[in-house]
Parts: structure tokens; sequence; C-alpha cells
């Protein structure tokens, strides 16, 4: 029998029950934009009027774009903001992944480790490389930018030089109509998400004529000049046949000085493209875990005196079974370019067992650390070439064992058995770290080359 209570209790459950349509619209958008593409497709099936919410491109993708990128760039700005917010979704989508670090293969004598950034209205592309002001600065050098057009058309762009002045021009002017000779239009293929290709888009100049009005005759490009001067000379009210033989009469008589004007300004930009050289096709490999993380604290990609005694990226890895190796990350020079590596194939050191001293380090363990000088760029903020104690600023949280490259460690063996080194790598309290061999009396601080999606310490290239 159904008591008072349970009916009681039957209206206060109906009471709270509230269904998703009961929500303002902005609520429902809010909730709508965690969804993914084909689980929004799901949901527009369930009533007439959700599936017009979902169609709604200027509330619903607009506010998915603005959740997912809205902090990292201008997502009204993309194709001067004329191209629908869906399609700039799955564009997006698709180039997300090509922020963070990247290396060139192949022979280049450019720098091979590529860093991408969010840009206004586009993704933009660096050449990163060691400062050589005695910092720990580094250079980053725009070489390729990846947009939208107002037609919704994806447009790439490539500097074969890595002209840094190009980086503000791209963004406040109108980056379509760039002279070739100037930027080379690319095609940028996806294979996954660790490689890509850039290729020369030789049909770019084509497109970019017809969408600006230009039409062809005969398989012949009919530049806007040409079109405006032949509809100039005929008269109001001409047909579309008419107004076609017009234009055939325009360029088979045209021999004035201005009405060539247009004709040679075509035939000079054509001799600029094919004088330049065919950009040849343009590899690259991600790479991947370039930032530490709580389990792997020393990985990723660090920058800090290299043999040379000039700055330099180090590239820590960890392997399936818990190992740890670091290897130089080296940039081809203009007389070997052929015969460099992106990554020494000899690591600088390496450790089977990355298991850490911790606190509290031992007397013998104190005098390895405090007995050694630490070596930094000349400028630095913190350079003092001087021995550092272990507590304070300079803190030393825990120590790792390590093993090093007989190489490294001593340069001037010539035995066929080099001897087993050893050294140790200290850990201070910011996350960063040090290296040393007990063969010498050094220590090598590293620094992170980018922290949370941005590179750290950049140099104007200018300067």
């Amino acid at each position: 029998m159904t008591t008072i209570k349970d009916l009681s209790l039957a209206i206060d459950e109906s009471a709270c029950a509230i269904d998703f349509s009961d929500f303002p619209e902005d609520v429902q958008l809010c909730i709508l934009s965690f969804l993914t593409p084909p689980e929004v497709a799901s949901f527009a099936c369930t009533s007439k009027r959700f599936d017009s919410l979902c169609k709604s491109d200027g509330k619903l993708w607009f506010n998915m774009c603005d959740r997912r990128w809205g902090s990292k760039t201008r997502i009204k700005k993309w194709g001067n903001g004329k191209i629908t917010y869906r399609n700039l979704y799955q564009t997006l989508s698709d180039w997300e992944n090509l922020i963070g670090f990247w290396r060139q293969g192949g022979f280049t004598t450019s720098p091979l480790l590529i860093f991408f950034e969010w840009g206004p209205s586009f993704v933009t592309g660096f050449r990163v490389s060691p400062a050589k002001d005695g910092t720990y600065g580094v250079v980053k050098v725009p070489f390729l930018w990846m947009s939208l057009s107002p037609e919704g058309q994806v447009v790439n762009f490539l500097d074969p030089e890595g002209r840094p002045e190009i980086l503000e021009d791209f963004a406040d002017s109108d980056r379509f109509k760039f002279p070739e000779s100037e930027l080379v239009p690319v095609n940028v293929r996806l294979v996954g998400k660790t490689y890509f290709v850039v290729e020369e888009d030789t049909s770019f100049g084509a497109r970019r004529r017809l969408s600006s009005g230009s039409g062809r005759v005969n398989g012949s490009v009919v530049d806007e000049d040409v079109i405006g001067a032949a509809e100039s000379s005929g008269s109001p009210g001409t047909s579309p046949d008419q107004a076609v033989v017009e234009i055939y009469q325009y360029l088979a008589n045209r021999t004035s000085p201005g009405a060539d004007r247009a004709s040679r300004r075509q035939r000079r930009r054509e001799k600029q493209r094919q004088a330049r050289r065919k950009l040849e096709p343009q590899h690259y490999v991600k790479i991947v875990d370039c930032s530490p993380t709580t389990a792997r604290p020393l990985q990723g990609l660090w920058k800090g005196i290299d043999d040379d005694m000039a700055l330099g990226f180090y590239l820590v890895a960890y392997d399936n079974i818990g190992g740890i190796s670091c290897q130089k990350v080296c940039n081809p020079s203009e007389n070997l370019c052929h015969i460099m590596r992106f990554i020494s194939k000899q690591p600088v050191f390496w450790a089977a067992n990355p298991t850490f001293i911790e606190s509290p380090i031992s007397p013998e363990e104190e005098n390895l650390y405090t007995s050694r000088v630490h070596l930094r760029p000349s400028a630095a903020e913190d350079h003092t070439h001087q021995h550092l104690p272990l507590t304070g600023n300079e803190g030393v949280s825990r120590i790792l064992r390590i093993n090093f490259s007989h190489d490294l460690a001593l340069p001037e063996w010539v035995g066929p058995n080099p001897p087993h080194a050893h050294g140790r790598i200290w850990q201070y309290g910011d996350g960063t770290f040090g290296f040393g061999s007990l063969q010498d009396s050094f220590i090598r601080d590293l620094k992170h080359v980018a922290k949370n999606g941005c590179l750290l310490d950049t140099v104007d290239p200018l300067s």
C-alpha cells in the first residue's frame, strides 16, 4: 500500500529532476562545447530543436573553438573572420599536434631544431638555435606559416632564407598576397602524429589568380588589369559574348606602353619564379616527451655548456625499462653540413638504474659537489664559475649516479679499451640539474629550453 511518505518522496524526486532543455541556451552551449564532433552529431539526432542548435555555427561551433583554443589564439581573426567555425575546428584539431618541438631530417645548413607555436590567426614554425651572446638565450627565426584564407582554404608559406622581420609583416598585412619571390607557397602533409612533409605548392599562383577574380581564355591567364582595360573599352550593356570578343581584341592589339605594363609584370614574376630553384621536400619528425614529468624529472630538451664552451642543446630520454640517456643535439656547420648528425650517436651520459640518492646526503657526496666549479655561459645572469654550496638557492634536492661517455670524460684517451667513466647528476630544488664526471672538477648546469609550451630566454635574432 502506498503511504503518504512514499508520495511525498516521489513528488520531491520529480521536482528535483531537471531536463537538459530547461537550461538557458548559453548554459546548453557551454555544456555541448565539451563534446567531440561525433558526439555533437549523435546529440543532434535526439530532437529537431537540438539539431538546429548543433548546426548553429556562430553559437555552438564558436564555443567549441573558443573553449579549446581561445586562450592560445584569436578565434575570430582566423580567415579574417569570414570562415565557418566548423571548418576552423577541424583545421585546428589537425594542427594542434604540431605545437612543440620537431627535428628536420636530411642534409641542410639550417638549424635542425624546430618549434611550433600559436599565432593570432596562424601557426608558426621557428628554427631554434643557441644564441652566441654568452647567455642562456636562444634564437628563434620564423620559417613556416600555416593559416586559412577568407574562403576557408588552407594556405601555407615557407621562407627559405628565414628572415625574422617577416613575422610582424605576416601578422599585420594581407598575408595571401606576398610576392612569390619572398615566400614560397607550400603544402604541409601530415602523416600520423609524429611526421610531416613540406612540399612546394606549384599550383598556388593559379588558384590565387582565380580566387582574386582573374580569368582564363584558352588556357592563358588574363590579369585583372587586362579585364579592367577591356571592360573600359566596351560600351555599357555589353553582352557576355561581346565582352569575350573585346578581351580577345584587347590581348591581340595592346601595343601601348601602358597596356603592356601588366604583361611585362607577369613575365617578370614568371622569370623570378623560374630562376628560383624548386624547393626540395623537407621531412620533419616530432620530438616526443620533450618536457619533464613527475615520474621522469630529467626528461626533455635542456640547454647548457657544450664541448666548445658555447651554449648547446641536450636531449634526455627514458627507455621502456626506466633507464636514462642524454645525447647532444647537433646543428650542422657550414663546412660539415653533410656529415653532422641531429643527435650524436654516442650518449653524453646514461644510467641503467635511475635511483636517486635522497636527503640526507653523505659527507662524501657533499664533497664531490662542493669541490667542483659550475660551468655556465660567460654572460649568464647568475654566472660565477666558482664553487657553490650544497644548500641555498643552488640547493641540491637529490643525486643520481651515472655513466659517462669516455670521449667526454677522458678526451685524451687513445687506447682501444677506455676505462669506465662515472659521474653524478645533481638535481636542484627548481627542477633543473647539473651533471659532471668524476674524472674532472666541473659541473655543467642545464636549464629548460621551453616551459608550458613557450620558449624561454629568447633573444632578438636581429640584435
